[in-house]
């Protein structure tokens, strides 16, 4: 059974670690644990892993959060995965930073990225994990929350939240969405500071 999880986030050193690059940073965390290594390939950087009798092919697309679904489409096509074996991993605003939510599809909310994917896979009905970031910003200051770095007391809780999501992709693939959402959907975190 093979799997594409994609992490979404912006290229550049400028970006890294960011609020907005949260699915790069699972991803790298997920290929990490499996000890995988990413490679620069076609629109992504591109990792592959094993884990229980499962591959997990694994992109940070390279396009810009914006054409996200290039990279998706193209990853999808090339290895003939279904479109329920795509979980693409985002920042969620909309979601206090306590808070992680598994779908199995929905509107794009907004999202640059997901809306992207949706175009170009012409379905919005695929998984995806939302991260939430909180909406912590003055009004007018979403584009600097976003692409801000975390603050010093919430990187605890980020990282647990890191690797939740690891664990989280595991299940996804173990046991499937439904199950996996039941368990993941019910978390709460401890807030940052």
């Amino acid at each position: 059974m093979k799997y594409l999880i994609a992490g979404l986030g912006n290229i550049g050193d400028k970006y890294n670690h960011t609020r907005h690059n949260i699915g790069f940073d699972v991803v790298d965390a997920f290929v990490a644990k499996h000890g995988g290594v990413f490679a620069n390939g076609r629109l992504a950087d591109v990792a592959e892993c094993r884990w229980k009798g499962k591959t997990f092919v694994v992109i940070k697309p390279t396009t810009f959060m914006n054409l996200s679904g290039k990279a998706v489409k193209y990853w999808i096509d090339k290895e003939k995965i279904p479109v329920e074996n795509l979980l693409v991993i985002m920042d969620e605003l909309a979601l206090p930073l306590e808070v992680l939510r598994l779908r199995p599809g929905g509107s794009d909310a907004g999202h640059n990225g997901l809306k992207s994917i949706q175009e170009l896979l012409g379905t919005n009905q695929y998984p995806r994990l939302r991260f939430g970031i909180g909406n912590n910003f003055p009004k007018g200051q979403q584009v600097d929350y976003v692409l801000g770095k975390w603050e010093q007391k919430e990187e605890p809780l980020v990282q647990q939240k890191i690797e939740k999501s690891v664990e989280i992709i595991e299940s996804f693939a173990a046991i499937g969405i439904e199950r996996t959402m039941n368990t993941c959907n019910n978390l709460t975190f401890p807030s940052a500071g």
